[in-house]
């Protein structure tokens, strides 16, 4: 039994309570068997239904319609106990006709391995030189045609620790879990993209895609999304209500 719960709360229009129940067994084998062993981060997933109540203590996961829902709803940059919170804009990714279980898994796996969304990897190439890149598992290989299947549903593909080392030598290890990618931290995979921040440059924040593959969506971030949250201070964030 794993010390992280995360209730999984369906609160979208879009999606039915069995649509998202049915995802879970999935969401819970990549947790437990793909990414665990890997990270050495697990998790108990727990489904609530539409205007059900989350336990007390878990984390939540909370699927809703899109940004503009998540703004209406005071941005709940966490629980309404302070918890770690991810979102999965469902509508949204049937407009880009993209698989909202892909996302689903994508912000339960960079929740659990950045939960307070402020870790970040300094590389420095030399003394006047360096660059802070965010601590997001699933940016690099996050394109849905790179995910793969879990009885019949779709989940992202991930980094492991190892590409976050920008020492190792190219193909000398494996650097994700489908093994798409032969390089560490900058490489990139077509419509992946990582947050950089240039120390010697004082630009702040800004998004790296792969070259040649400009993402399909706006660059700024969307109010509520983990970019978006990564720019605002921790003590700005606020708290949720139990109910959506």
């Amino acid at each position: 039994m794993a010390s992280i719960k995360v209730s999984v709360i369906n609160a979208s229009t879009v999606l039915t309570d069995d649509e998202v129940k049915a995802a879970l067994p999935a969401l819970q084998t990549q947790v437990h068997q793909h990414f665990a062993p890997a990270w050495g981060i697990d998790a108990d997933l727990t489904f609530v239904p539409k205007r059900g109540k989350p336990a007390a203590g878990s984390w939540w996961l909370t699927i809703l319609d899109n940004s503009d829902q998540a703004g209406a709803l005071g941005y709940h940059d966490v629980t309404n106990e302070g918890l770690p919170l991810g979102k999965v804009f469902a509508k949204t990714d049937q407009q880009y006709n993209s698989k909202w279980t892909v996302t689903a898994s994508h912000e339960l796996l960079e929740m659990l391995a950045d939960p307070e969304i402020n870790l970040t990897v300094f590389v420095q190439p030399s003394a006047t030189q360096g660059v802070l890149y965010a601590y997001e598992v699933c940016d690099a290989c996050e394109a849905d045609q790179l995910g793969y299947d879990i009885n019949g549903v779709t989940v992202t593909d991930f980094v492991f620790p190892s590409w976050f080392e920008a020492f190792r030598p190219a193909g000398s290890t494996q650097f994700d879990y489908r093994k798409h990618l032969q390089k560490p931290v900058p490489a990139l995979m077509p419509g992946g993209y990582i947050g950089a921040f240039d120390v010697t440059s004082g630009g702040g924040w800004n998004q790296l895609t792969a070259q040649g593959h400009p993402l399909a969506y706006q660059m700024r971030a969307k109010v509520g999304t983990r970019r978006e949250r990564r720019r605002t201070p921790r003590d700005q964030w606020l708290k949720s209500g139990v109910e959506f």
